[in-house]
Formats: structure tokens, sequence, C-alpha cells
């Protein structure tokens, strides 16, 4: 039996999981940090906190499994994308890493913008209009404010490939991750030399690309002391979050994609073409499996919104759940479940955090709309709820306007837990819709590593090998009433949009 490793680097924390080759896990740890916000709407992170995580996180499971580390056959490397984390020539940290939630750039990416010749220019290039989170408005941010620490800059890694220089020595990225640095030839699965050129970024401080099951490197002598692993043992690419996360659902086909709601909603579906919204409402990457890509769609405040009414309205049933020792959401969806659907016509606009997708709109926010002295909690709780999957279908639409015919929907993330919340998806979605047992982003590029070591002979197979599915529902006779109310909140953000532009402005 040979073993696979799979090491999340994620935002709160990175998850290290030591799996067999069938994709069970046998040992797990999450090593937790923090995040620094030294001013309003940045966000940073220390490098050699991840890298602490990491080292402890492969100790620990290496320690609870009993195996062998000889036994280990490859590692693979997931985390959150389009982080900076900048280094001089001898690899010293030049500042706290960029992360993917930092909003500095705005100014920046109008720059960039400007300096490709439109944003037209910049999609047909990078798949994806110039944005915040990317990674090149953070490259220009410091170009800019900082010219002291970009003149020392020798090497620019995102945050799971400074992993990797630290276990291999290499300098090294792979095509998913690359594609939200906004410095990629999508199409081409290459560094554009135009944007280089454009933005002043020498290719040199970039690393080598590669496909994300290739072999990029090997554990040194050095890392084997410290974590227990056995020398040589081979590290793939991997992938980002969210293409680690498709390769642990089965999502690698046509046709196929998943829904994923956590604190923020994503939809996500696998295409064997170059598939492009000329309006960049959608993320368009190369994906995990060679020669393909993904479009994907982004709900800012998914999970959030629920956890924001629970947090500011549920008291009473957080207190309840705590003397029954189960879970509040629970009593949170028996309440839903006494509310029709509609929520007597109160419906909810899930834009707490601005919105992506399909609106790209930094200045919307969440609101309530139809309130009225008849609604109770329980009518908010399911507004809430319906607003969301509303949000979610507005992502999928897209997906059917480009021409990608999805017939097969996997749920994860923490509201994937909500059968209510599934069959609305089901329902909106018109197709149906399945939980995955397993770790996701971990089980994805643990089975990566495992098409990098020969164990499998493509991604397909090892997801074919290993992905299990759970509950499945399919869309019902509410179907009609769903659709109809989602026409209708359609209507709502552009009858208040120039509302959020005054109020962003007060």
């Amino acid at each position: 039996m040979a073993y696979l490793l799979g090491i999340d680097i994620g935002t709160s924390g990175t998850k290290t999981v030591l799996f067999d080759e069938k994709g069970n896990g046998l040992a797990s740890y999450t090593g937790e940090y923090g995040m620094q916000q030294p001013k309003n709407g940045w966000a940073e992170q220390h490098p050699q906190d991840w890298w602490e995580a990491v080292v402890d996180g492969i100790r620990a499971v290496l320690g609870k499994s009993g195996v062998d580390a000889a036994e280990i056959a490859g590692i693979g490397l997931s985390g959150q994308m389009h982080g900076l984390t900048m280094l001089d020539k001898d690899n010293k940290v030049l500042r706290p890493a960029i992360i993917w939630c930092d909003q500095r750039t705005a100014q920046e990416c109008a720059e960039i913008e400007a300096l490709m010749g439109g944003r037209d220019r910049l999609i047909a290039i990078t798949a994806n209009p110039a944005l915040t989170g990317f990674t090149a408005g953070k490259i220009r941010w410091v170009q800019k404010h900082e010219p002291e620490i970009y003149e020392k800059c020798a090497h620019i890694l995102l945050p799971k490939d400074y992993i990797r220089l630290m276990l291999t020595g290499e300098y090294a990225t792979e095509v998913s991750d690359a594609s939200g640095m906004q410095l990629l030839d999508v199409p081409g699965r290459c560094w554009s030399d135009t944007v280089l050129e454009k933005l002043g970024i020498d290719k040199s401080l970039l690393g080598k690309v590669y496909e994300s099951p290739e072999v990029t490197g090997v554990i040194t002598p050095k890392v084997a002391e410290v974590t227990g692993l056995k020398a040589g043992t081979p590290v793939v690419g991997g992938a980002g979050d969210n293409a680690a996360a498709a390769v642990g659902t089965g999502v690698v086909r046509s046709g196929r994609a998943f829904t994923t709601i956590g604190t923020s909603g994503v939809v996500f579906a696998h295409t064997d073409m170059v598939t492009i919204d000329p309006l960049g409402r959608v993320h368009t990457f190369c994906c995990a499996v060679p020669g393909a890509w993904h479009v994907m769609g982004v709900t800012q405040a998914a999970g959030l919104s629920l956890k924001w009414f629970r947090d500011t309205l549920c008291a009473d049933e957080v207190a309840v759940a705590r003397q029954m020792g189960c879970d509040s959401y629970d009593l949170i969806n028996k309440q839903v479940a006494q509310s029709p659907i509609g929520a007597n016509r109160l419906f909810y606009l899930p834009y707490l955090m601005g919105e992506r997708t399909p609106h790209l709109d930094s200045d919307c926010r969440g609101a309530f709309v139809g309130l009225s002295a008849m609604h109770q909690k329980k009518d908010m709780a399911r507004a809430v709820m319906e607003g969301v999957a509303y949000s979610l279908k507005d992502c999928q639409s897209l997906f059917g306007q480009m021409g990608l015919n999805i017939n097969h929907m996997a749920a994860c993330g923490g509201g994937a837990k909500s059968p209510i919340w599934r069959q609305m998806l089901s329902d909106l979605y018109g197709c149906d819709i399945m939980t995955v047992k397993g770790e996701g982003p971990a089980l994805g590029v643990a089975l990566l590593a495992g098409v990098g070591a020969g164990i499998y002979s493509s991604v397909p197979e090892a997801c074919d090998a290993a992905i299990q599915y759970g509950d499945k529902c399919a869309p019902d006779a509410d179907a009609a009433e769903y659709i109809k109310n989602y026409e209708f909140f359609r209507t709502i953000y552009p009858a208040v949009k120039d509302v959020y532009a005054r109020l962003a402005h007060l």
C-alpha cells in the first residue's frame, strides 16, 4: 500500500492529511495562525507561520498514523490563491505576504487595465479583468509604494509555492494557481510576455510553470530531518484551493461542476475548451487536469450571510444548541422548514461584502426587501438561505450562456450539510446534487501526487478510484416556484444599484 500526503495552506490555518491510495484519510492535523490588518482593507500574513504549521502538520500525521515515511509516494500542495510573497536573493522574506482578501489595490487595477490598452485586451490574455484580489495589482502596489523593497526582490511566489521552496529548494508554480496572478496567458498556459512587459515585471522573478500533477521537486535532506519525511519524496505542482477541491470532488470531466457554500460561495465547472466571459463576470482559469480549464463564479458572502444572521439574531438558538449538544444551524434549518417557499414574499440580497459574480460591484451591500410586520425570524432565515441560492443560480446561469451544460453537480462546504439548502439549489439548477465524502482540497492534491508518482495514470482515473459520493437530491415539484421567485430576485439589484453607489459616498 502506498500513501499520499495532501497539504492545504489556507487563510486561517494549514490542514495536513495523510491518505491511502484509495482516498481514505488516515490522519489529519490543522495548524492555525492569524491574519494582520495594519490598515482598513489590508490583509497580510507571515510566511513563517505557514511553514511552522506545515512542519507541525507533517510531524503530527506521521505520528498519528504510524505510517513509515518511506511508504509515502508523493506530496501535493494546495492553498489560498493570489497571495504575494516576496523574497530577496537569499530567500529572505522581504515583507509580510499580501493575501487574497486584501483590498488596497483598486487604483493599481485601473492602472493595469489602462496599461494593457483596456479591460477587453487584458481579459483576452489573462481571461479575467483586473481585480483587487489578484497578485498583479499587489505587485504594482509594492512597485509604487515600497520601491526599496521591490528593488531587493529576487523571487515572487504564491503561498503554497513558498512552501514548495521550503520543502524542495525549487522555485516553481503550476497553472491553476498561476492563473490567479493575472500574469499568465491562460489559453496558452504560460507566463504572458506581453503582460509582464507592460507591467515592468522581470520574468526571472517568477517560478517555472508546471501542470498540476507534474513532479516539481523532491524533499531535501534538511527538510527530511526537520519533518520526518524521507529525502527524495516527490512533490507535485498541486493546485489552487478551488482547483484542488474540484479534483477532491471528482469534477474533472466536462459536464461536471460543484457548488461550495463556505464563507463565500463558489460554482465551479470543468471544461475541456477555453471558455471566457468577455465581460469578466466569471473567472476562467487553467484547471488541475492537464490541457483543461475551469469556469468559476463567486458569491462573496454565501455562508457568511447565514453566519451573520445566526450571530446577530439567533442568540436563543445558539444557547439552546449548546444545552442540547447540537449544531445551532440545525435548529435554524428546522425554523426555515416552517416558512413557505418565498418566505412570505421576503427577499434577501446577500451582498454583505460587495459582490463578484455577476455584478462586479464592491459597493453593493446586503438588504432585506419586502420586510413587514407579519414576518418572523423563520421567514428571515429562509429569505437568507434563498437569497444565497439565487446568487449562486446567477453564477450557474452564466455558465449556460457560455455554452457549458452541467449534468453532474457536487456540493461541499459547511452549507452543503443542509438538506434544505441542497434542495433549493437542485430545484434552481435543474439537476441532481450530491454530497461528497472526503477532505476536499487536501484529497485533491493528494490524488494529484498519486498521478505524479505513477499510482494512477491520469487525474480522472485517480478520482474514479478514490472519490465517494453521499446523499443525493433531485429537482422536485417546488422547482417552478423557486424559478419564479429567482426571476423577481434578478430585478432587485438593477433597481437599487445607484442607491448603493450613493451610499458608498455618504
